[in-house]
């Protein structure tokens, strides 16, 4: 048993997941080409994937889409930020809209109702779906990753 000072050991790795369910791999990343094909911002997708990993305390996840982020050219003060987006100052509308939407998305609280209105002020009726679908695939992910606890992906130590 890991001490409580050093990192949980991995239940199972990323790359152990793969090789013994790759359907379940294969059809999270169908859902996030769609979304990426669906026109929706990069840097906007990453953004709301890493909040809604802080969230649901998902450390693989998390490292995975700073990685992903940071190679999308998404600015290093937005990344720094994102958990206190609210206060930042430095999201656009559409950032912020999609932020909200993935907090209430990933918490299932009340509300939701306040955070659609501002989805629906900033994004077309096409993308919402695609909105919905990005911030439900992170949760999945976060829901496989985080209580088989992958290591995270570091940037020079793992292949990418």
């Amino acid at each position: 048993m890991a001490s409580q000072n050093s990192a949980p050991h991995s239940r199972i790795s990323y790359a152990e997941f793969t090789r013994q369910a790759p359907a379940v791999r294969d059809a999270l990343l169908a859902l996030g080409k769609a979304v990426d094909d669906s026109g929706l911002e990069k840097s906007l997708t990453e953004l709301l994937k890493l909040r809604a990993s802080q969230l649901n305390g998902c450390a693989f996840c998390l490292q995975y889409h700073l990685n992903v982020a940071r190679k999308a050219g998404v600015p290093g003060e937005k990344l720094d930020l994102v958990a206190t987006w609210r206060e930042a100052g430095i999201y656009t509308p559409r950032e912020s809209a999609a932020l909200a939407w993935t907090e209430a998305l990933t918490r299932l609280d009340d509300s939701d109702e306040d955070a659609y209105e501002q989805v629906i002020a900033c994004f077309e009726a096409r993308e919402i779906p695609f909105l919905a679908a990005a911030i439900g695939s992170i949760n999945a992910w976060n829901r496989i990753a985080g209580p088989l606890r992958f290591a995270p992906p570091i940037p020079g130590r793992d292949h990418e």
